[in-house]
């Protein structure tokens, strides 16, 4: 049974989502009650008649489960356990699930156990007797009955440890990351609400072959794959976990170590579900966790994703309204050339303005500049090729041999 608050009267949008991530965490909702009112009751969530209505339509349709659409204090929690007689669960708690459900790295899993024991641990009292009422299902991926059952101080010590494993797997994505900055590769990160069809647009630019599932936070172990762009430019691509709105703080903060793969990347491919109803509600959830993180100053490329599935009306009134987005069908292929050329022109340029006379006999050096920095012109002369190129300033000791002109480039747009 899904329960939410209606702070706006409407009650048709914030429980479709719950749906989709209740069923992608394992279960089938059966019902909806909305109540509408300004704030949460403190000690039910819902206000008691509410609750009454909510006790005789979970055992009249048979659910063995409410979820509730926002995080619940400890103390409603053991309320509305007490008072419905089945397992209570809120939204953090079914996010925290899904995310158990699909990760498969070690890291993954270590910041996923970490966030979900960070949830329990002011939860421990009364959860033992809400767990033998319901032994498995949604909830109780993780951790674990087993691991619920032991005190606090065994859950410190586990959150501890968990904290230095996760620190350690983060050292070596650290010297992979310094690695690929060192190559002087362009770096973009994949960011959206989830759901948005990031991994088919990752898909669609590189063939990375990426898990794609009609389903919320599918990927959460992050990729990366080379994209080649329009005038032999190279970058990198990173594909990242979904955001939603009322992502749980202690997930963004377990997940710190994989985002900031997002927030040292040069450009954002901002990739959005064009076919949702509330587009701009998801789009600002987006940007509200890259600021979270620190990515907001970042550049942006919008793509406006599922391209195919508005029509030509739907089309104009969302051009209208994101005139900056640039309309892609990831599954069909409408769009994509458009977005390779909108990428390369919005990564920033290469700091280092350098004019070149290759000879003839170095004929490796040019398609190297291509691959690695940005030329400007390439003019065939007697004695070889002038280039003017823009190239990293750690590249410019490999091209030092046929530097006639080098001068800082203009500040970056």
């Amino acid at each position: 049974m899904l329960v939410g608050l209606s702070r706006s009267g409407s009650d048709g949008e914030a429980l479709d989502e719950l749906a989709a991530l209740a069923r992608a965490a394992g279960a089938e909702p059966v019902g909806r009650i909305v109540q509408a009112r300004s704030s949460p009751d403190p000690t039910t969530f819902v206000g008691k008649g509410k609750l009454g209505d909510i006790h005789d339509l979970v055992h009249a349709k048979g659910a063995d489960a409410v979820i509730l659409d926002d995080e619940l204090s400890p103390g409603q929690l053991r309320n509305l356990e007490e008072r419905l007689q089945v397992k209570v669960l809120d939204r953090t708690a079914l996010i925290l699930d899904i995310f158990a459900l699909h990760a498969r790295s070690g890291e993954g899993k270590a910041q996923v156990e970490l966030a979900q024991l960070n949830y329990l641990l002011p939860r421990l009292r009364g959860w033992g007797e809400a767990m033998s009422r319901l032994g498995g299902g949604i909830g109780t991926r993780g951790p674990g009955e087993t691991k619920l059952e032991v005190d606090r101080q065994h859950i410190r010590r586990r959150i501890t440890r968990l904290r230095k494993d996760i620190k350690e797997l983060g050292r070596s994505r650290s010297v992979k990351r310094a690695g690929r900055e060192r190559s002087g590769i362009p770096q973009i990160a994949i960011a959206g609400y989830t759901n948005a069809g990031k991994s088919t647009v990752m898909n669609a630019l590189t063939d990375a072959g990426t898990l794609v599932a009609d389903q919320p936070f599918a990927t959460l172990d992050p990729k990366a794959r080379r994209l080649q762009l329009p005038g032999g430019r190279r970058a990198i691509l990173s594909d990242t976990v979904g955001f939603v709105r009322k992502l749980p703080h202690d997930l963004v903060e377990a997940f710190k170590s994989t985002l900031e793969e997002v927030a040292r990347a040069d450009l954002i491919l901002h990739v959005a579900d064009a076919s949702a109803l509330d587009l701009g509600e998801q789009m600002l959830a987006v940007r509200a966790v890259l600021g979270e993180i620190g990515a907001a100053h970042l550049p942006e490329v919008l793509v406006l994703n599922k391209w195919d599935l508005i029509g030509e009306a739907e089309r104009d009134r969302t051009i209208r309204r994101n005139p900056e987005g640039v309309p892609v069908s990831a599954l069909t292929g409408e769009g994509v050339e458009g977005l390779l050329d909108r990428v390369a022109a919005s990564l920033p340029r290469p700091p280092v303005e350098v004019t070149l006379l290759v000879p003839f006999d170095r004929s490796d050096v040019v398609p190297w500049l291509y691959r690695r920095g940005e030329v400007v012109r390439a003019d065939t002369q007697e004695d070889g090729t002038l280039v003017v190129a823009r190239v990293a300033a750690g590249d410019v000791p490999k091209v030092g041999p046929f530097v006639v002109d080098s001068a800082p480039a203009r500040p970056r747009p």
